[in-house]
């Protein structure tokens, strides 16, 4: 723990006189980080830096950072691409069944931007998913018989 500042002496030379003595005891040696240059250093104000570096240090999305509506509107739209490895029709209506709890939870309690945003059509869904799977065994049916 430091000592209290003496009341006759200046918060700047106190400050100094202790930064002083821990450097000569050698208390600054071997950080990490010594002798690299400061990270983005040299690029414009930023002062959301800290956001952008976590996001990327911690390997998330940047659509984390989106409002709730926005991110469930992503979500609608990107349907077609996330069902379409799935291999069974209960495996798409249970992912169309949470996408559609979180949008009626955010339309209960709305935050954010407003944006038009209704539950998915299950069957809907469904029927273009059964398409997709039946489109994409033609081509290799076809394929494999020349």
């Amino acid at each position: 723990m430091t000592e209290r500042k003496p009341p006759d002496v200046g918060f700047e030379s106190w400050i100094d006189r202790q930064i002083r003595e821990a450097a000569d005891r050698g208390e600054f040696d071997n950080l990490p980080g010594a002798g690299k240059p400061i990270p983005g250093q040299g690029r414009p104000d930023d002062e959301l830096w800290w956001v952008r570096e976590y996001v990327r240090r911690e390997g998330l999305p940047s659509d984390a950072l989106l409002p709730a509506s926005l991110r469930l509107r992503k979500e609608v739209e990107s349907l077609p691409e996330t069902v379409g490895g799935l291999r069974t029709e209960q495996a798409v209506r249970e992912v169309v069944h949470q996408l559609n709890r979180r949008i009626l939870d955010w339309l209960r309690m709305p935050s954010g931007p407003q944006v038009h945003l209704l539950p998915v059509d299950v069957d809907g869904v469904v029927a273009k998913w059964r398409a997709a799977r039946e489109a994409a065994a033609d081509r290799r049916q076809s394929r494999g018989g020349r």
